[in-house]
């Protein structure tokens, strides 16, 4: 390809070659001089790219194709579907070779889940051997997780859980206790850590350590470690054990943890971003921007990933001069690298401000003139309106119909803001999160407004620090508008299942470019698609929140299996 005007041949080739190599560029390594489709050098996708044989029969297959058909059986060769519907013989002889079969014994099958607004590399490097505790329903049921882990966990090596889980989502509503983490685990060191900044709980073998620290903490008898700075510091100093053997390990139990609830594919959202080692001041969505997706990308050169990673690129600079977006623009492709593997675009924003200040309108007019997709979110009705005011203004210099602007949350709106963003070429995609502590009875995001207008929109929970990443808690939200506590906070916003669904796979697929490859099962597109362990259309509405996939398969590969249905070559 001919490189643009700002950016040299010669930096394209050196880049495209780290890229390839995987050398430790953080973020910036995944620049390069690949086609503007977003594909990768043929001899990065071969090695890296899943390309199971699968054939799943005797199913309920929902393909939320145009015609919103339900088949019975499915065929993936070479890591794409090959066939949807007809029977086993059928299906087989489109796959060549000795495929996987599958039995579904009439489970429930939907595509693989899009998670589009997320910041699962903050999962990815969680310190410690983590263990995510959101699906929990009590104490005994943390207890039970942390206990299991254990088993793998090497003497003095601390087990930890952070973000995604808040004390509504357990009957006690509280965290455990430094005698109920002794008992779950004497011999190893704990830390739970919730939210962003806490507070925090630990055992007795993590009191004692975190009390001793150079940067010490101060932890009560019932092992609670409350207040920001006291909190961060107990953070900062298990952060100080990790290696990158340690952060590779990480990143593949987030890996396990998305396959396991059905998640096949995430536009990563990043953090606040920072340079450098860890600080006692860091909260926990605080990591090193230039770094952060270095194990990540090792384990991609060694062709073991098997979630599909967009990332977009967070900037947070209150300089009119945004030097970091400035350069990223200039350096930089989007939607660059393969179909594990690839970069996105600007987001969750590429300034302060949320709508308002000069800041944050040169970065839009920077973005635009650059030709990037965009998004922003908006926690209130008047930024919602300052967002679109400033795309307007942005788009009357440089057309961004065609570019993908997007504003994500939105809590409120009306049909007026959603005609004027819709006129943009732009969307909306509307944030679940209320499900943990919202309140009142219009804690948003209004689903059934959005959908009732026909903008392009789409869904997300927010995880991992503030939310859960399990989906199913965010179906459970946009069906019945209840929080964790059951109390109905979204009144009249409700939508159904199959509109829920559907916005987790199909409508996601357009965040990320991707609605030719992912969101739906079509013959052409990549084999990634989940078996539930019960229908969500028939279940109770309290058990739609406990739906979990019995199998996952990312390219055709299973992913997540477990050991529900049996499976034979044939």
């Amino acid at each position: 390809m001919t490189p643009p005007p700002s950016l040299p041949r010669r930096r394209v080739l050196g880049a495209g070659a780290a890229a390839a190599a995987g050398g430790a560029l953080g973020a910036t390594g995944l620049a390069g001089g690949a086609a503007a489709s977003g594909s990768a050098p043929a001899s990065v996708v071969d090695r890296t790219t899943p390309r199971g044989d699968l054939v799943l029969h005797n199913g309920k297959i929902r393909t939320f194709d145009d015609r919103g058909r339900t088949v019975a059986g499915v065929a993936i060769s070479e890591g794409r579907i090959v066939g949807v519907g007809g029977s086993l013989g059928q299906l087989k002889r489109l796959v060549p070779g000795r495929p996987t079969v599958v039995d579904l014994r009439g489970h429930t099958v939907v595509p693989g889940m899009i998670e589009p607004h997320v910041h699962f590399v903050s999962l990815a490097i969680r310190p410690g051997y983590h263990v995510v505790i959101e699906n929990a329903r009590d104490i005994a049921g943390i207890q039970r997780m942390l206990a299991a882990r254990r088993r793998d966990v090497p003497p003095g090596q601390f087990i930890t859980a952070m973000g995604g889980f808040h004390p509504n989502l357990f009957a006690e509503r509280r965290l455990p206790t430094l005698a109920e983490l002794d008992a779950a685990v004497p011999d190893r060191p704990i830390l739970l850590f919730q939210g962003f900044t806490g507070p925090a709980w630990t055992n007795s073998l993590g009191k004692a350590y975190f009390e001793a620290a150079a940067v010490p903490s101060v932890v009560g008898a019932d092992g609670s470690i409350t207040g920001v700075a006291n909190a961060e510091a107990a953070l900062y100093n298990v952060r100080l054990t990790q290696t990158f053997d340690d952060r590779k390990r990480s990143t593949l139990d987030a890996m396990r943890y998305a396959a396991s609830v059905g998640i096949t594919a995430v536009l990563d959202e990043v953090g606040f971003p920072v340079v450098g080692p860890p600080q006692p001041n860091h909260a926990l969505s605080n990591f090193d921007h230039y770094r952060m997706y270095d194990a990540w990308r090792a384990l991609h050169a060694e062709g073991r990933t098997f979630i599909r990673l967009q990332t977009n690129f967070l900037h947070n600079q209150n300089d009119i001069n945004l030097p970091e977006l400035t350069q990223r623009l200039a350096n930089q492709f989007q939607l660059f690298g393969d179909d594990l593997l690839m970069t996105g675009g600007i987001g969750e924003w590429g300034a302060p401000g949320d709508g308002t200040g000069p800041v944050w309108a040169r970065a839009q007019q920077l973005i635009a003139a650059a030709g990037w997709r965009n998004n922003n979110r908006a926690l209130s009705l008047a930024a919602l309106e300052a967002q679109i005011a400033g795309y307007e203004a942005v788009n009357a210099q440089h057309d961004i119909t065609r570019l993908r602007w997007r504003i994500d949350h939105v809590p409120v709106v009306t049909t007026a803001l959603l005609d004027r963003l819709q006129a943009l070429g732009g969307a909306v995609n509307g944030g679940t999160f209320a499900f943990m502590s919202g309140s009142g009875t219009a804690a948003g995001a209004p689903f059934r407004t959005i959908l009732d207008h026909g903008i392009k929109a789409g869904i997300h929970l927010d995880g991992v620090h503030i939310a859960p990443l399990n989906p199913w808690f965010g179906v459970y939200y946009a069906v019945t508008g209840r929080n964790a506590l059951g109390v109905e906070i979204n009144v009249g916003q409700q939508i159904t299942r199959d509109e829920a669904v559907r916005l987790w796979t199909r409508e996601n697929a357009w965040f990320l470019n991707m609605e030719d490859k992912l969101g739906t099962i079509e013959t052409g597109k990549l084999g990634d698609l989940v078996v539930l362990d019960r229908d969500y259309r028939t279940v109770s509405d309290e058990d739609l929140k406990r739906i979990r996939p019995v199998l996952t398969a990312v390219g055709g590969q299973v992913v997540h299996d477990s050991g529900e249905l049996t499976r034979h070559g044939h």
